[in-house]
């Protein structure tokens, strides 16, 4: 059995490193993980990571009280070392760190995208864009010296994605002002120029009017085994929930065989009308090694995983991959990698998000024979969260969105590991209102110089 590594990202403000021993065995025996945190004294959230060819990790986090993105990098299964803000710096009056993306290619290169903000005088947001980072071999010495930082959308953008094949590489991002279509930028010379290419909804009959107004976009995802690029989301029933539900209960993923130049879009599954499959974002992972495509989503109760053998054109029938303990769960990832398939989210022994009273720990459902079966484990050394998760984004009331939207996990190409990193919340933080929304509510910090309860 694979024994993973976990970084996490906590939310305390006084560096307590917790190591617990990995342990190697064979396929039956328990998983076990190394907890190592990020700690940062403006907090991070909403994480994210990729694994290089060569083992090299970089992991990115939002700041909770700064506009830019925390990046760490090191080598897989060691402490990472705090490199600064990738977006600190990409023009006057811009702030970054809405959202972040990384994406360590084939060729070495490190690509990130970030949600930026645009300020006015008075340090008000006025729109939102995407930029695009790209560190020749990752190397992000003398705080990104030697990366190229641009902007390639200044219109309206929310939750960007980035994913490469070679030098190809692509960003796809919501158009949050006006039709939330997704659109979606390629570049041909490793991250360095982009230029748009189609709107993978526009163009498709029913998919487009059930998508258009009424659609959450879930990772892009570009193959190195067929050169295909993907993508994933939810959308609702047009005439019963367009503007007045984002209770999505279809799961879509696209497909673009000639470099994002056109979309044939496939329905992974649909479910009940308004019971909701985008809590938050729908996941999606290639097997690099087969081209072999998994996607999933969570009702709130469970997690999901459907897969397809022929490029997404047709899915098996979803299995709910989460068991007790973790009777709920939400924020679902997946990586896969030949026959091993990770799966991970947010669980608790309740039996709602919505429990002011649950326990919220990590999970992983691993599966080592190409997501037939899986086997739970737990992956956190400590709760992360208690009381109520929300998966409503900036309509989440305070407090219940500490956890943000999403975390991730990858696997190892060298080892065939497993890296996840998520956030884990200080007691001091939960009645605080993170990211994106901190324009209107600051957190506050009133536990500076004090021990976290959950210390070593």
């Amino acid at each position: 059995m694979r024994s993973p590594i976990v970084v996490l990202v906590s939310l305390a403000l006084m560096a307590t490193i917790a190591v617990p021993a990995v342990t190697h065995g064979a396929p039956s025996s328990k998983l076990s993980f190394t907890n190592i945190p990020l700690l940062r004294p403006d907090g991070s959230s909403e994480p994210e990571l990729s694994i290089g060819a060569d083992g090299t990790v970089v992991y990115v986090g939002l700041s909770w009280t700064q506009f830019f993105t925390n990046t760490w990098k090191g080598s897989f299964g060691q402490t990472p070392v705090f490199q600064g803000t990738i977006d600190a710096a990409i023009a006057n009056n811009v702030g970054g760190g809405g959202d972040a993306d990384v994406d360590i290619g084939s060729t070495g290169t490190l690509h990130a995208s970030t949600l930026i903000f645009f300020f006015n005088p008075n340090t008000k947001i006025t729109q939102l864009g995407v930029s695009a980072i790209t560190c020749l071999n990752a190397d992000t010495s003398n705080n990104f010296a030697n990366c190229k930082a641009q902007i390639i959308d200044t219109t309206q953008a929310d939750r960007q994605w980035i994913t490469s094949d070679a030098s190809h590489v692509y960003i796809s991002y919501h158009d949050s002002g006006s039709s939330t279509l997704i659109h979606v930028q390629r570049s041909d010379d490793d991250g360095f120029t982009f230029h748009k290419v189609s709107d993978p909804i526009t163009g498709h009959a029913g998919t487009t009017g059930n998508s258009t107004f009424n659609n959450d976009q879930g990772k892009l995802v570009a193959d190195p085994f067929s050169h295909n690029v993907y993508t994933v989301w939810t959308s609702g029933v047009s005439g019963l929930q367009k503007g007045s539900s984002a209770n999505f209960n279809n799961v879509y993923v696209t497909v673009s065989k000639d470099l994002g130049l056109t979309w044939t879009p496939h329905l992974v599954f649909s479910g009940t009308v308004n019971v909701a499959l985008n809590n938050v974002f729908p996941a999606l992972a290639v097997d690099p090694l087969s081209g072999t495509l998994y996607a999933g989503w969570s009702d709130a109760h469970n997690a999901f995983i459907s897969k397809s053998t022929d490029q997404g054109a047709s899915w098996s029938a979803p299995i709910a991959v989460n068991t007790s303990p973790a009777n709920t769960a939400v924020f679902p990832w997946i990586a896969a990698r030949g026959s091993p398939v990770d799966s991970v989210y947010y669980g608790t022994t309740a039996s709602s998000k919505d429990d002011t009273s649950g326990v919220w720990n990590v999970y992983m459902a691993q599966s080592t024979n190409s997501g037939v079966s899986f086997t739970q484990a737990v992956v956190s050394n400590h709760p992360n969260h208690v009381g109520v998760i929300c998966t409503q984004g900036t309509g989440c009331r305070s407090g219940t969105r500490n956890l943000l939207d999403d975390f991730q996990d990858a696997i190892d190409p060298q080892n065939g590991k497993a890296a996840i990193i998520y956030t884990r919340e200080h007691p001091c933080h939960r009645s605080s209102q993170p990211s994106r929304d901190r324009q209107q509510e600051q957190p506050t910090l009133p536990c500076i110089g004090g021990r976290s309860q959950w210390g070593v």
